[in-house]
């Protein structure tokens, strides 16, 4: 309902439904947290920092994206320099062409192969958005390395990781 808040909850589709988007993924979970950058269509709604350390995904007004820490930018400056979206999830997976994590990263409790959401830049207003299962029969999920290396596949330069688990989904084309 265009509320920003804490723990206010929709799925995938109906978000994306309700708006009429063509292609929708779960994010950062911002609500479940009261610290980590907020930037939604360039409207800073939280400056409060997690960490020095903390990396954070913006997408910009002229279509880039990249990873930065929260040690490095203000919320506020990260807006006067374009950005549109910002999330505090991560970690960031391929930086400036590189993977930037190891077989040793993971997220909190979620150890080892998961199911995983994650955003990829390839250059010019080109991205792909990577939604891996797990925990199931036909598939165990991923590590952070392994979808680094798959995104590497595709020609990503730079990836994030985003709020995977339970929430990962995907929504394409009314599906």
């Amino acid at each position: 309902d265009n509320t920003y808040g804490k723990n206010i909850t929709d799925t995938t589709s109906n978000i994306a439904s309700s708006v009429g988007a063509k292609i929708a993924i779960n994010g950062d979970y911002y609500g479940a947290r009261s610290s980590g950058y907020v930037v939604r269509n360039g409207e800073l709604l939280r400056e409060t920092k997690t960490a020095d350390s903390q990396e954070d995904m913006v997408l910009c007004s002229d279509g880039s994206m990249s990873v930065v820490t929260e040690g490095d930018y203000t919320a506020q400056q990260l807006v006067d320099k374009g950005a549109q979206q910002v999330l505090s999830f991560g970690p960031g997976l391929i930086v400036d062409g590189s993977i930037s994590v190891t077989a040793n990263d993971e997220v909190g409790q979620a150890m080892a192969s998961n199911p995983r959401t994650s955003i990829g830049y390839i250059a010019g207003n080109h991205y792909v958005f990577v939604v891996a299962d797990g925990r199931t029969d036909a598939s165990v999920g991923l590590s952070l390395l392994q979808l680094a290396e798959f995104l590497k596949t595709l020609g990503v330069t730079q990836a994030y990781n985003l709020d995977g688990g339970g929430s990962s989904t995907m929504y394409y084309n009314g599906r």
